[in-house]
């Protein structure tokens, strides 16, 4: 009794107060943190696929040997190809160095810059926020990305290269006013540039396409300012994680220069870095085929995106020449008039070529790296015929 009169009964009850708020303050915290993680959209693997016969494999694993020992002769390739139908392999090559002065050999487990083909990937996680509702395709960028200067481009045009710019690569090279190459170049530093440096849009912003840079290297600071992410993490997220993608990730040149794998010239020389090699988005994925296989199959998943969306990604929008070539969102196309569509992107940075086919209608996937430089790489198309009706006119083929 003696010891209640002496305690401060409100004292008590105040501090019961205060403990139960933080109580309740961390738990919405914590639901907080849960429900902004739970809202981050993602790949799913497509799933277990048809089997294909073993005879059907030898049926056209001897076409695509062929094609192998004339395109890379007595095993010259330097890098990785994979072909598979329905998620199946059946047909791989390793070969050559990912490290010519440490001595190591390109594995099935050997991570490679794949170059253009990262736009594949990027235009993918914007699309995946497209189908969440977190961004549209016709929302204007400068509503994302307040400095950005030219008002009428929107999120379509940088996918489909319509927006107009100029390439980074080009207006950072020559005036020290604009950028000192003896710095390292980011993404920010373009958004930057191109907001005070009054650089001139290539063509009206719409009007063409025009193959640049720039444009993925935009999307992949919208990819950041819509996910609170760096765009390193939000593809892993997104992607790579989802899809146990566990070979690929995006290079860090201020962290990873010693540790990747380096590039050649034709010649065997090791190609260096340069100011270049900090922008992502348009570059900068490191991955194997095996992992690419991965991306590709659940990019035909029904969970992939929305039908009418589905149907955006594989639409031509370069329609002002007349011709068969063609790009959609974050892909290439070569559109017959005769009806046959074949989806690929190529890609090609300092000793570094990549080349990503889907075939769609057949569900089959072909893939070649390599850190060599060499344009054998792009040839992987002469496989196409093999597996579907694809009428390509290659000069060259006997």
């Amino acid at each position: 009794m003696s010891l209640l009169k002496k305690t401060n009964i409100p004292q008590i009850l105040f501090l019961i107060l205060v403990l139960s708020s933080c109580g309740k303050d961390k738990k919405t915290s914590v639901d907080t943190a849960s429900t902004v993680e739970d809202t981050m959209p993602r790949m799913k693997p497509l799933g277990p696929e048809k089997r294909i016969s073993q005879a059907y494999i030898n049926s056209v694993k001897g076409r695509i040997n062929h094609f192998y020992n004339k395109n890379w002769p007595n095993n010259s390739m330097n890098g990785s190809f994979l072909v598979a139908r329905n998620g199946q392999i059946i047909f791989e090559r390793y070969n050559g160095y990912a490290n010519k002065n440490e001595g190591t050999k390109i594995t099935a487990e050997t991570p490679v810059q794949i170059a253009s083909v990262s736009k594949v990937l990027t235009a993918t996680a914007v699309l995946k926020l497209v189908n969440a509702g977190k961004l549209k395709l016709d929302q204007k960028v400068n509503t994302i990305l307040k400095t950005f200067p030219y008002e009428d481009c929107t999120v379509r045009m940088l996918l489909t290269h319509r927006s107009g710019m100029r390439n980074y690569a080009y207006f950072t090279d020559h005036d020290k006013s604009v950028w000192d190459r003896h710095n390292q170049l980011t993404n920010k530093d373009i958004l930057d540039i191109l907001a005070t440096k009054d650089i001139g849009l290539e063509s009206k912003t719409g009007t063409r396409f025009g193959y640049c840079n720039t444009n993925y290297a935009m999307l992949a600071l919208i990819i950041e300012k819509i996910t609170g992410l760096t765009y390193k993490q939000a593809m892993s997220e997104i992607i790579f994680k989802p899809l146990g993608m566990t070979h690929t990730y995006v290079f860090d040149d201020d962290k990873e220069r010693k540790t990747i794998v380096p590039s050649y010239k034709g010649n065997g020389a090791e190609i260096g870095f340069d100011y270049l090699d900090n922008v992502y988005g348009d570059k900068n994925v490191f991955s194997t085929v095996r992992d690419l296989l991965k991306f590709d199959r659940a990019r035909n998943s029904p969970d992939f995106l929305k039908p009418a969306l589905l149907k955006e990604v594989y639409t031509g929008y370069s329609n002002e020449r007349k011709g068969t070539k063609n790009y959609g969102l974050g892909i290439r196309m070569i559109n017959w008039e005769t009806g046959q569509n074949f989806y690929f992107h190529n890609g090609w940075w300092h000793g570094n070529t990549s080349s990503y086919i889907t075939l769609k209608k057949e569900n089959v996937t072909i893939i070649a790296l390599s850190n060599k430089m060499t344009r054998n790489t792009y040839a992987v198309r002469k496989l196409a015929p093999i597996f579907g009706d694809y009428p390509f006119n290659f000069k060259d083929e006997e």
